[in-house]
């Protein structure tokens, strides 16, 4: 079967008229034509494409048309690190640029189709042309995180098996105190201005390099970038994806979570180990031709945020809960945004009275967004769709969501029980193919004839999703379960509360009860904190059902988060039964 969409469909999607027909609840944006070849993927009745890879297939080809005068002139990648230094880049720069790269990785270190990479760079260009380089030359991607340390690295290079590195001068030491254990590992190339021994200097290799280089033919299911997940339940595992799970997906999903055009310019601030920054800042936006704005925010400074949302046309705004609860700290009456017409949260369920103050002061919808590494975007609010307050939206184009029992039984709307997408007889397009290297993990995530997420929640008439909490999470108190979700949504809505996280705790008569630690506003700080507890827990007893208040209140400077921003349930919970 030919490729669905070769140039002529890339130019569709950003030719279409107005939606006059709903997907699932989405406007529909394809033409009929696609639409039925859709529908067709969708049902099991056409089979995808044998062969696909993102960088030919999709971004050569908006080259082509950015090249016949075809896209609106704006760049498609654009950089700023806020000291004056910019980055612009066409997707015609973008391909001469990474072809380079593609040349430095094959030439110049040996790599081949199937080797691993680990590339851990902060926001800054180099990460996304190596990324487009990998894909190039069929070399499959790690991503990590800069705030990764020695014992972090070592675990992934030897986990990962790969033979090659690229990071900064800041990260190198570390990975030369933990090298000699990696045997496998070949190549430590340098993204700097200085020289190290033992290592290539990435930046001086590429721009000698020829830009002559042709992209290598993969199949949609040759594996194309493995995500060391978060850890929020344990010890990371390697979530394998194809060259089709994230790529192609959106190209048959519609705009599935995002309303993307080539005129739009999207900001996302999540961290480059992130899955999100992949959707988000990478392929998602570049399927629609569109436009990735990249502030480097080596520091979250809610301050730098707004004022970059005040100075450049940015109208589709990305991020963890984290960085909505910063930000409506601040006075925003002060700030005039340029342009921005989208606001969209993913990670972890945003409370709603985050939701409500950021609407009051900014006249802004948070488009929510659910998703795990292993599947890509699960749920979402989608630009149009009615919001519900606590709700994460509806299942999103090709995932089949239910919620369902232990015994894999579908439960009927209102009742409580785990998240679960329809794998079987057809496993979607959007999974990741596998734990690598953990048969046994892979096989205790499907139940029956469906994936396992691992989170608890609640299904209503209208096919909105409530998240509850992680399984693992779900407080069991005196015979009642509280998720903690609950809890921290009645906690924040009291003015002292800047972020919280709850977590069972012992307790002799009843087993477990619920403890809250909490992150106080400094308008609080000097406060009372025995009575300040006193009236949180009565403030949550008001809000909630009274069986879910705290028993255990315990103030603290900040909260253990994962370097994807989640918060560390887990390590809390391990805190408190002594499991440290």
């Amino acid at each position: 079967m030919k490729l669905l969409f070769k140039l002529q469909s890339l130019k569709l999607l950003w030719t279409l008229k107005p939606p006059n027909r709903t997907l699932h609840g989405h406007p529909r944006l394809l033409s009929s034509d696609v639409y039925s070849q859709y529908e067709s993927v969708r049902q099991g009745k056409q089979e995808i494409p044998k062969y696909f890879n993102f960088a030919s297939d999709v971004l050569d080809k908006w080259s082509e048309i950015e090249k016949a005068g075809k896209r609106p002139s704006n760049p498609a990648f654009w950089w700023i690190n806020g000291e004056g230094e910019e980055v612009k880049w066409s997707f015609q720069e973008l391909g001469f640029l990474s072809r380079k790269v593609a040349n430095v990785l094959t030439k110049e270190c040996g790599l081949q189709k199937g080797d691993r990479l680990i590339l851990i760079l902060p926001r800054i260009p180099e990460w996304w042309l190596v990324k487009v380089a990998c894909m190039r030359a069929g070399i499959v991607i790690i991503p990590g995180t800069s705030q990764l340390s020695a014992k972090d690295i070592l675990y992934r290079l030897q986990a990962s098996k790969a033979t090659c590195i690229i990071t900064t001068d800041k990260l190198a030491p570390a990975v030369d105190s933990v090298a000699s254990q990696c045997q496998l590992l070949k190549t430590k190339l340098m993204v700097s201005q200085g020289s190290r021994e033992g290592w290539l200097n990435f930046t001086e290799l590429y721009q000698n390099q020829s830009a002559d280089h042709s992209c290598i033919k993969t199949m949609i299911q040759d594996p194309m970038i493995i995500f060391f997940t978060s850890g929020t339940t344990g010890f990371p595992k390697m979530a394998q994806h194809s060259q089709g799970s994230l790529g192609f997906r959106p190209l048959l999903s519609e705009r599935y979570w995002l309303d993307l055009t080539p005129s739009n310019l999207i900001w996302n601030t999540a961290d480059t180990g992130w899955i999100l920054t992949s959707i988000a800042s990478f392929f998602d936006p570049w399927i629609f031709g569109s436009c990735i704005f990249i502030h480097n925010l080596p520091q979250t400074d809610s301050a730098v945020i707004l004022n970059t949302l005040c100075r450049f046309p940015i109208d589709t705004l990305i991020g963890a809960p984290t960085l909505f609860r910063m930000l409506v700290q601040n006075d925003l009456s002060k700030y005039k945004f340029m342009n921005l017409k989208c606001c969209v949260s993913g990670g972890e369920p945003l409370n709603p009275e985050v939701v409500e103050l950021w609407k009051s002061q900014t006249g802004l919808d948070i488009y929510e967004v659910y998703g795990q590494t292993e599947t890509g975007v699960i749920c979402t609010v989608f630009g149009g769709m009615k919001i519900k307050p606590g709700s994460m939206g509806k299942a999103v184009p090709l995932y089949d969501v239910q919620i369902i029992d232990k015994n894999a039984n579908i439960l009927p709307p209102g009742q409580q029980g785990e998240i679960a997408i329809r794998s079987k007889p057809i496993r979607p397009l959007g999974f990741f193919s596998e734990y690598l290297d953990n048969p046994k993990k892979t096989a205790e995530s499907e139940r029956g004839d469906f994936y396992v997420t691992g989170d608890r929640g609640i299904m209503d008439e209208e096919g909105y999703f409530q998240f509850i909490g992680r399984n693992d999470d779900i407080i069991i108190s005196s015979g009642y379960r509280i998720g903690p979700f609950e809890v921290e949504n009645a906690l924040i809505e009291h003015p002292a509360v800047v972020e919280s996280a709850v977590v069972s705790s012992p307790d002799p008569l009843r087993g477990e009860v619920v403890k809250a630690f909490v992150v106080l506003s400094p308008a609080f700080s000097s406060t009372d904190q025995k009575s300040l507890i006193t009236d949180l827990q009565n403030h949550v007893k008001k809000t909630t059902a009274p069986y879910k208040y705290p028993r255990k209140v315990e103030i603290v400077k900040e909260l253990p988060k994962t370097v994807t921003g989640k918060i560390k349930r887990n390590e809390l919970r391990d805190k408190e039964w002594g499991r440290m």
